[in-house]
Parts: structure tokens; sequence; C-alpha cells
């Protein structure tokens, strides 16, 4: 399975036509102790680009855009049952939601590891 990662520092991990959702460990560092997050509806559609969602922390809030087009088919109740799984395992327990995407097409225009490393970098 390949990850890729948007500038506003969401990772996409596609699988069989569906994506997993979440932030990147750059943006938890920067956001600090997340303390709630507001998760799309399973069953709504988004354009990429879209707010899907929110995460809050103690310093900020932060919209969360759908990085890929489709429907979301699942959220992680137990990010927001336990927000702070997005801070300490963002790119694993820590997913925001999982899409059935429009567009495969789209994922490939999203930045590789190496490339989003030197985006972060001077972020």
């Amino acid at each position: 399975m390949t990850v890729k990662f948007t500038s506003d520092h969401e990772w996409v991990r596609l699988d069989q036509g569906n994506a997993t959702v979440g932030i990147t460990q750059h943006a938890q560092d920067a956001l600090g102790d997340v303390v709630f997050v507001d998760l799309p509806e399973v069953g709504k559609s988004f354009d990429k680009g879209e707010v899907a969602g929110v995460v809050e922390s103690v310093k900020a809030a932060a919209d969360v855009f759908m990085p890929i087009g489709g429907e979301v088919i699942e959220v992680n109740e137990s990010l927001r049952a336990d927000p702070s799984l997005a801070n300490s395992d963002p790119m694993g327990g820590g997913w925001f939601f999982k899409v059935r995407v429009k567009d495969t097409g789209e994922f490939d225009q999203l930045m590789d590891q190496a490339a989003y490393d030197g985006f972060a970098k001077d972020a």
C-alpha cells in the first residue's frame, strides 16, 4: 500500500480503490495536543479539496481537507472517543476516515514521502 501526502498535511493510503486519510506527524506536531475531532458523515461525498472535518488542539483548530474525491465509507470512532490517538499514532490508529475513491488519478497527483519531507521541512 502506497502512502501519499498533501500540502495541507494529510496523508492518504490507497488500498484496492479505497483510501484511508489522516493528518501527518508534521501536522500533529504543529497542532500540539489534539482534544477534539469533527469527522465527516458516512455516506457523504466530497470533492478533492473540500473541508471534510476539523481537528482541534490546545493551540488551534484546523480544517481537514479531502485529499482525494470520493464517498466516506467509514470514520474512526476510536479517534472520536480518544482524539489523542491523532498525537500518539497519527499514521496508524489515529486515522480519520476512509473513502471510496472516485478517481484514483487524483491519488497519483499527491506528493510521495520524499517530496512531502522536503515540503514539510520548509513549512
